[in-house]
């Protein structure tokens, strides 16, 4: 990662150092500098994250005489609430997505996954010549890929990749507003660089989100690093992990609602909150009974992780990505089922009513399969080279620090059935299969005594370090939902 406008910093991580630019409101002045020759920005698409980014550049970018527009499809059902937050067909800021498309010089492309890959063509047939394409996601990438195709000669290609989800982008840009530099971390990437100012871009547009920092990765591990999250540590095997969970406390003798509470709460809120403030050592720390802890994880971890290749191996080849584009073709003529129809979440009210501002136990089981879940993921992407910063982020970072507790708020069903429809669809797909996993194989095994060698593995792990590091640059904030 370079740049001529920012400082680019180095971050000691293990075996080395990566480059990371710090983000702040005062650094806002310089980004049209960065933004070299961008005028007009054009954000396609009005769901969490399209939503969040339009607002955020537009916030940052006031006062610059860059415009930040929407575009939309025709009948599109967001325009009412991008006009109620003061987009507008009026002053060009609202508009139909391939007009708007064809007038920005940054085309940052926020629809769906499977709508930018049955439409790409047209978006790229519009480009005015030298027109920067910007994604938050390599999905488009794989898709590409897959089918023999590539992006456009002559285009700059960039991403920045916000590591929450929409909301959270968001909510934590507005904390900013008090907090410098509160927000959500982003990874950029620059996949095709004809002027020579994709760097520079890229971190325009990061820092314009309110990234606390950018950290550098490619297209293609990005989309990876990313889909494999989905369907394993941030959500699939959260979901399949407290249905387990639920089931093997309530079959023990717990009532629906300390079920819920050893489960579900347990992870959305005194495990995410130890992990975020003193990193994942500190769980088992935390914990009544270490040696359970301890068998926990080690029943759990290897089978976690055998779930995880296999997830990572079929999105790097290709055919999880079909699958989202089957099953999109699928509900065209049919919806998607709820998760939220699962007996476990009728007692949610329940028990958020018993919540109090004391600390809550953490429960050794669910810490121990929790943990070695987010451990099985942090060592496979280690394993297929991806770097720390990325690592931790999409393993970590992002978990406790975005979508835990948006869970906590909401419910992990509700996260589900109300995350993005590559997501949605890969929870549907994989949350069973670890769900199966700790019902069959991890938890009759909590009576085998703990494995030293896998627990050695996880206290020495140079995540650790690389975790703690990361940290360091995060703006001390306590994050609202």
């Amino acid at each position: 990662m370079k740049s001529s406008v920012f400082r680019v910093e180095s971050m000691v991580v293990p075996g080395g150092t990566e480059s990371i630019v710090r983000g702040g409101r005062n650094l806002f002045p310089l980004l049209p500098q960065a933004l070299h020759g961008v005028e007009r920005i054009g954000v396609l698409g009005w769901g969490p994250q399209g939503r969040a980014q339009a607002l955020n550049l537009r916030d940052s970018l006031a006062g610059t005489g860059i415009t930040v527009s929407v575009g939309l499809r025709p009948g599109s059902a967001s325009a009412a609430d991008a006009r109620a937050e003061g987009f507008s067909e009026d002053d060009g800021t609202l508009g139909d997505w391939l007009e708007v498309a064809a007038s920005s010089d940054l085309v940052i492309l926020l629809i769906a996954d499977a709508a930018l890959a049955a439409n790409h063509e047209q978006i790229f047939g519009v480009l005015k010549p030298g027109a920067t394409i910007g994604l938050s996601h390599g999905f488009l990438l794989g898709h590409l890929t897959a089918i023999g195709s590539a992006f456009p000669d002559g285009h700059p290609v960039i991403a920045v990749c916000p590591k929450g989800m929409g909301d959270s982008v968001r909510r934590l840009y507005r904390q900013g507003e008090t907090i410098n530099g509160a927000g959500i971390n982003a990874s950029i990437a620059v996949h095709a660089d004809p002027d020579g100012h994709g760097w520079d871009r890229a971190l325009a547009w990061s820092i314009g989100l309110g990234s606390p920092y950018t950290f550098a990765t490619t297209l293609a591990d990005e989309y990876r690093s990313d889909i494999v999250g989905e369907r394993a540590i941030l959500l699939g095997a959260v979901h399949g992990l407290v249905e387990a969970l639920y089931r093997y406390f309530r079959i023990d003798g717990a009532d629906p609602v300390t079920a819920y509470e050893r489960s579900t709460e347990a992870i959305t809120r005194p495990i995410a909150r130890t992990i975020s403030a003193d990193g994942l050592v500190a769980v088992r720390a935390a914990c009544g009974d270490r040696d359970l802890f301890d068998r926990a994880y080690s029943a759990a971890y290897r089978p976690a992780r055998d779930l995880v290749a296999e997830i990572y191996d079929e999105v790097a080849d290709g055919t999880e990505l079909r699958s989202v584009i089957l099953a999109e073709q699928r509900l065209a003529t049919r919806p998607m089922t709820e998760i939220g129809g699962s007996p476990m979440w009728s007692y949610s009210s329940a028990v958020h009513s018993r919540r109090t501002t004391a600390d809550q136990t953490i429960d050794p089981v669910t810490a121990g399969l929790f943990v070695a879940t987010m451990m099985a993921q942090v060592d496979e992407f280690a394993a297929r080279g991806h770097a720390w910063s990325e690592i931790v982020n999409e393993s970590v970072i992002e978990a406790v620090d975005s979508l835990l507790p948006y869970m906590h708020a909401r419910d992990v069903a509700y996260m589900v059935d109300n995350c993005s429809r590559t997501a949605r669809l890969g929870t549907r797909r994989w949350g069973p299969r670890f769900q199966a996993a700790y019902e069959q194989i991890a938890l009759p095994q909590l009576h085998t005594p703990a494995d030293a060698t896998l627990l050695k593995d996880f206290q020495d792990n140079p995540a650790h370090a690389a975790l703690a590091a990361a940290a360091e640059l995060r703006p001390s904030v306590d994050i609202s939902v």
